[in-house]
């Protein structure tokens, strides 16, 4: 199979992992554009015999992250979030698990939801996710494992919000 091919193969789990980092699919679709030009232009860097996959995926993190910093954005956390501008499909059950399912998501650390991401959507191995990733494998698995963690106390408890922190004042 050519290399062009491959590439061509692994698009709709590109499109997917974008959508779920993003939020936004206009952002995502652009983001895996971009990756797979890079991924063309760059056809030599890749390693024969090297997962593909992993490699794509590490290519369209970078830009994601190039892309942040250009645009001085920190991970959606306000209230322009893309979940509260969601709706459930009207009567079905489903559509408002995978809200919540999809709130949550976006309430975990960026770091958290991509390892989270990587290895239960895109079925990476922790190996394959330490690579993508570019950090050691015992920290794609403790990333994991909190944000398995968050993802079941906010699926069960909902989000919690920090309580103000009040000001001592004294009367003189």
């Amino acid at each position: 199979m050519k290399f062009e091919a491959e590439v061509i193969a692994w698009l709709p789990q590109l499109r997917r992992y974008a959508r779920a980092l993003t939020g936004d699919p206009a952002w995502a679709d652009d983001l895996v554009q971009d990756t797979a030009e890079r991924a063309l232009a760059r056809w030599a860097a890749f390693r024969p015999n090297s997962n593909l996959r992993a490699w794509l995926l590490t290519i369209l993190r970078h830009l994601y992250i190039d892309q942040m910093r250009v645009r001085r954005e920190i991970p959606v956390d306000d209230e322009s979030a893309p979940w509260h501008t969601l709706e459930a499909p009207h009567g079905e059950v489903d559509g408002l698990v995978l809200r919540d399912l999809q709130r949550a998501l976006y309430c975990l650390p960026l770091e958290q939801r991509e390892v989270l991401l990587l290895v239960c959507v895109e079925e990476l191995t922790y190996q394959e996710a330490s690579l993508a990733l570019d950090v050691p494998l015992g920290t794609v698995m403790s990333r994991l494992s909190r944000a398995r963690e968050h993802m079941r106390v906010l699926l069960t408890e909902g989000p919690t919000r920090q309580p103000a922190l009040l000001k001592v004042v004294r009367n003189p």
